[in-house]
């Protein structure tokens, strides 16, 4: 059997029509996010970051307080120490070192309830900037979408950061 050379032709022209469309398929959409400046810059994390260091000041504030107290109560006796009984001295240095004790079970009981304040805030945040760019992900029709710190290298032009904080800033106007 001849072909011939219209009948090649034909069939690569044919086959043509079944590769092309392959190779020319859409590029994989991938994109990127920076969840530490979406953090820093969305109007949740920034609210959140205040929260945070306000609690954080107003335990600062309490423990100067306190350490300022203990100073003051250390002072006192350093002037007094000479005048005041055996007794009363020994019972002034208990006193001070309860304080101090005090002083430092409070100061490790705020870094606690501090850190697992922020940590249980990010998480709640992380949460909802992921949840939300899966859904952008999914409407736009990216194939994936990866944290920053998780990328070695990407070109700037897949980065949606920016996207991420401005459908992030409207969801939380809209919610509240």
């Amino acid at each position: 059997m001849k072909i011939g050379k219209f009948g090649l032709i034909g069939t690569i022209v044919l086959m043509m029509f079944y590769v092309l469309p392959v190779c020319a398929a859409d590029v994989a959409k991938i994109g990127v996010i920076d969840f530490q400046r979406v953090l820093t810059e969305s109007e949740s994390g920034k609210s959140v970051q205040d929260t945070l260091q306000t609690k954080g000041r107003e335990m600062e504030k309490h423990l100067t307080e306190l350490g300022k107290e203990i100073e003051a109560l250390s002072d006192q006796m350093s002037r007094e120490a000479m005048v005041m009984s055996k007794e009363k001295r020994e019972e002034k240095q208990r006193e001070l070192e309860i304080k101090k004790y005090d002083f430092q079970s409070l100061q490790k009981k705020y870094q606690v309830e501090f850190r697992d304040a922020e940590s249980n805030e990010v998480e709640k945040l992380k949460n909802e900037i992921f949840e939300l760019a899966e859904k952008i992900g999914k409407k736009e029709g990216y194939l994936l979408i990866i944290e920053k710190s998780a990328a070695i290298y990407y070109p700037s032009s897949i980065d949606m950061t920016d996207l991420l904080i401005e459908k992030y800033n409207e969801k939380s106007k809209s919610t509240n």
